[in-house]
């Protein structure tokens, strides 16, 4: 009993011994937490001697719930709290394609119970296999609770951007919170668009009256509508909501005089027109500009549309009233592909509803117009002139409908079988998903064909889609699209290294010649063979303060082949040049090398100054190491360009020891004493560093070389071989001894 009172005694002093320790060695880690000091390891060491039983005893537990924890763990790595893992979605540009469908029996009725197996999918008539299945039903019962979804919020300022190119791009609305497919699901999500600048006012009026009578009358719990407009640009009238209060409002702000449309012309007096504008260049240009514009702004408010709505996974229609576009549609095929692919990549079904009704074609013309003249009117052709007119009119209307899997709605008055249409192609269908086995990235489209197993059924699906397109298969108009796009972007392509610079060379007090030189790298230009030519694209703007274009070049540079060789230590360099008055301005310029793609761009601030007020006249240097004979046809603002010879910048400043260093300058009004000549002296002088090195002799000139501008030219010719390898600084020592005036420029070049 002793021995076990002994032994318990002393277990309690140990016991107790240890946790003073602890809390010694808790004050003093605490206090080293305050203060490092070299002592650290050892606070750490003297802590660890009393832990190292209890440490000892938890590495057992820790390696058996290890093990256990290895055995019920998936093999794949699951996502984090903090970041879970998105659904997944369907996008052909990661080549896999989503192909909705609506299967139906010989009564109309959607069939149900189907499996991935009941499914067959060809591209272009090879096979696919199916990857993913789903089937996707929408009840106007047990309706999710949710009023609204913003889903087009920045939409206008996306069409905008895409459409301005004469201001800076809109900035980008604040975002909202984010939809997602779940919030969405058992919703059908409706937008209706009204085309106010291709319909006259009696259209609006007719397709409000149908919308209004479709939200009074079919629009269900489960149907969230958006109401938008397309006139010079897209408005959104209100986002989606299934509040009929908010769509029969939004309706109520359209009226009759939102028509802006003008009178399609009568096609009897097609060709006459036709003649009448070829004879007036200046209108047919502006005609054929503005119909141009109002066709693009239409077919990107679709593709913006269509592009915000991307997002959510399940099925989404477009209501498109229009008068149609009395265009061909063949002439819209680059913004019409584009709408279209936008589409159909958003899972997004285009409805076109043609506002003027039911049309008929009277043989000679109706009362609007005069009878017909001619043999025209025996003949036919005039008839047939009349009907040509009006399917060209609805031919874009049909492609959009029937390439992005809905329907046109053309010569009907009754409007409300396209919403209740809508309705019933969103109520129930089958998404099947498959990766395409034609990897090409050609930009050309694809048929889809699907078919189901069983006798007796009827395939509702889209026609095809266009696939991605790589810069091996782009073509004339895809590149100047590149080049548009990168010239209109905040933040441009830098893959391809580009330098720019400018100066100025007065050729009337507020009129100056701005040369802008341009180069790229030789080594930096790919060069896929030695038989084939090497071209690059270069497309150049400059704008003022106000971010306005005042100035814009474009050209298509070819090398001859077999360059590989010679482009290695040189430099691809084009020149250009713009007229501009005194102020600030910045220019920029994109390069395109046409044989891996790779683009790049370079911004650059230019200042002219206004000369008047400075006390003495002088252009900009420019430094060169090259002359080139040129075939100049007349006279040239360019006083770069003299005599047959143009002096080629050097914009790097960076120069050999076997090449020639050229300083050109101008100097405008010199002073003149007595009706005598002016009298200038000047000459180079070069720095390293410090210490003046290097300098020319004085050139003295008594005579103006360039009257109508009242400029005295200089020209200085220095080997580089004067210079050892390093960096130097030229200064121009410009003395007017008449006015008493002088001036001493400076610049900066390096000997290699």
């Amino acid at each position: 009993m002793t021995k076990g009172t002994g032994f318990t005694t002393k277990k309690r002093r140990e016991r107790r011994r240890t946790k003073e320790a602890v809390l010694a060695a808790g004050r003093r880690t605490r206090a080293i937490e305050r203060r490092p000091t070299a002592s650290t390891a050892s606070s750490y060491v003297s802590i660890s001697s009393f832990l190292r039983c209890e440490l000892r005893s938890l590495r057992y537990l820790l390696t058996v719930l290890t093990a256990v924890l290895i055995a019920v763990a998936p093999t794949s790595t699951a996502p984090s709290p903090q970041a879970p893992q998105p659904r997944s979605v369907f996008r052909s540009r990661l080549n896999v394609v989503s192909v909705d469908v609506i299967v139906r029996d010989k009564s109309g009725a959607v069939v149900r119970g189907l499996t991935a197996a009941d499914f067959e999918i060809r591209e272009d008539g090879k096979p696919q296999d199916i990857s993913n299945f789903s089937f996707e039903e929408v009840s106007d019962k047990n309706v999710p609770a949710l009023k609204s979804a913003d889903l087009l919020a920045g939409v206008e300022a996306r069409l905008a951007e895409d459409s301005k190119r004469t201001a800076a791009p809109a900035a980008a609305p604040e975002a909202p919170t984010p939809m997602t497919s779940d919030m969405l699901a058992g919703r059908r999500l409706i937008t209706l668009v009204f085309d106010v600048s291709s319909m006259q006012p009696e259209d609006v009026q007719r397709a409000v009256d149908s919308a209004k009578k479709y939200v009074d009358q079919q629009m269900s719990p489960s149907d969230m509508v958006a109401v938008a407009t397309v006139g010079s640009t897209l408005t959104v009238l209100t986002d989606f909501t299934a509040d009929r209060e908010k769509v029969s409002t939004a309706l109520g702000k359209l009226a009759f005089t939102d028509g802006t449309a003008t009178e399609a012309p009568a096609a009897s007096t097609a060709a006459t027109d036709e003649a009448a504008a070829d004879a007036t260049d200046d209108t047919a240009t502006e005609t054929a500009e503005l119909d141009l514009f109002n066709n693009d702004v239409r077919l990107r408010a679709l593709k913006s549309i269509a592009e915000s709505l991307s997002a959510i996974e399940q099925k989404k229609s477009i209501l498109y009233f229009s008068a149609g576009m009395q265009r061909n549609g063949q002439d819209n095929q680059v913004e019409l592909r584009s709408a279209i692919n936008a589409a159909v990549r958003a899972n997004v079904s285009i409805y076109a509803v043609d506002t003027r009704g039911l049309q008929a074609v009277v043989p000679g013309g109706d009362a609007r117009q005069a009878s017909g003249r001619g043999q025209a009117l025996f003949s036919g052709r005039g008839v047939q002139q009349q009907y040509s007119q009006l399917a060209s009119s609805q031919d874009t209307l049909t492609s959009l409908a029937a390439d992005t899997g809905g329907r046109a709605f053309t010569d009907s008055n009754d409007f409300g079988e396209a919403f209740a249409r809508v309705q019933r192609d969103m109520s129930a269908y089958y998404l099947l998903g498959y990766s395409s086995t034609n990897t090409m990235r050609d930009g050309r489209f694809r048929r889809i064909q699907v078919r189901v197993k069983r006798d007796g059924m009827k395939v509702e699906a889209r026609a095809g889609y266009y696939t991605d397109r790589d810069f091996t298969h782009t073509s004339r108009t895809d590149r100047e699209s590149q080049l548009d796009e990168q010239m209109f972007s905040a933040v441009s392509a830098t893959d391809l290294p580009v330098l720019v610079t400018g100066g100025w060379f007065r050729l009337a007090p507020d009129k100056y010649y701005v040369p802008v030189a341009v180069t790229v790298p030789g080594a930096a230009v790919p060069v896929a063979n030695d038989k084939d030519l090497v071209t690059l694209d270069v497309l150049g703007m400059v704008r003022d303060e106000r971010n306005f274009p005042v100035g814009r070049f474009r050209e298509t540079l070819k090398l001859p082949p077999g360059t590989e060789k010679t482009l290695a230590g040189k430099q691809v360099l084009y020149q250009s040049g713009v007229t501009l008055p005194p102020g600030r301005f910045s220019v920029k310029v994109v390069f395109l090398e046409n044989t891996t793609g790779q683009m790049g761009s370079f911004e650059a601030a230019i200042v002219v100054p206004e000369l008047k007020q400075a006390p003495m006249k002088v252009s900009s240097v420019v430094l060169s190491t090259q002359l080139q004979t040129v075939a100049v046809k007349g006279k040239t603002d360019n006083p770069l360009i003299r005599d047959g010879v143009q002096l080629l910048p050097n914009l790097t400043h960076v120069v050999g020891k076997d090449q020639k260093l050229f300083f050109y300058y101008e100097v405008y009004d010199p002073g003149q004493a007595n009706g005598s000549g002016p009298q200038l002296r000047t000459s180079l002088a070069f720095y390293r560093g410090k210490v003046k090195v290097f300098e020319t002799p004085v050139v003295e000139r008594t005579t103006v070389d360039a009257p109508d501008r009242h400029a005295a030219l200089f020209q200085f010719e220095v080997p580089a071989s004067s210079f050892t390898p390093g960096l130097y600084t030229c200064q121009i020592n410009i003395i007017d001894t008449v006015s008493g005036k002088f001036d001493f420029p400076r610049m900066m070049f390096a000997v290699r």
